[in-house]
């Protein structure tokens, strides 16, 4: 919902990064996996309820995430670098849930609620990329991506304020899984009208 509205905003300082980063070397593959590995550490953080640093690392993580994209394009973006991106976010995103309910296993009912409602943005968002793709049909709304990105209530800065949110309220996991799965589920549906009337 806030994605193209931030873009005007975060896209400038981006670009000057990934430049300078291009100068010196660093290509977009490398930022993906130390975006990754981040992640990774945030999971580790989350398990041992070491909130403050998983916020710190999930921040890092989605900060490598912004600046692969304007990196691939300093020089040549690959459909693999597009792939590699994509698959990241999911299991980032996933991730930060499954992990905190290991720590806190007593919010595993709605931690398992919300990744079901990631199941419905990520299967109705990559779903209509690929027949989009299949059409040619294109749109930069939300910046240059490898994908047709597709709009909703709940896109990649909302989920990342969530995610940083049960961080700061861990005993309030499960009342934010479940109005932000809520919210999940009405993009789905949003997403699966949209389909129904672009490509019916």
């Amino acid at each position: 919902m806030f994605d193209s509205r931030l873009r005007p905003i975060i896209d400038p300082p981006l670009n000057k990064l990934a430049a300078a980063l291009h100068a010196g070397g660093v290509r977009a593959n490398m930022v993906t996996g130390i975006g990754f590995g981040f992640a990774v550490l945030s999971f580790v953080c989350l398990i041992f309820q070491s909130y403050n640093a998983a916020i710190v690392l999930i921040v890092l993580s989605r900060l490598m995430d912004g600046l692969d994209g304007p990196l691939a394009r300093q020089s040549q973006a690959t459909d693999i670098g597009g792939y590699f991106d994509i698959v990241a976010d999911f299991i980032f995103y996933s991730g930060v849930v499954f992990f905190f309910a290991l720590g806190r296993p007593d919010h595993a009912l709605a931690a398992a609620f919300l990744i079901f409602s990631f199941m419905g943005t990520g299967t109705s968002f990559l779903a209509y990329a690929i027949i989009a793709a299949k059409r040619g049909v294109v749109s930069e709304h939300q910046g240059k991506k490898s994908f047709y990105y597709l709009s909703g209530i709940t896109e990649g800065a909302e989920t990342i304020a969530t995610l940083v949110l049960i961080c700061l309220l861990p005993d309030w996991f499960s009342q934010i899984a479940i109005f932000y799965g809520i919210l999940c589920w009405l993009t789905t549906l949003g997403r699966v009208r949209a389909a129904m009337e672009d490509f019916s």
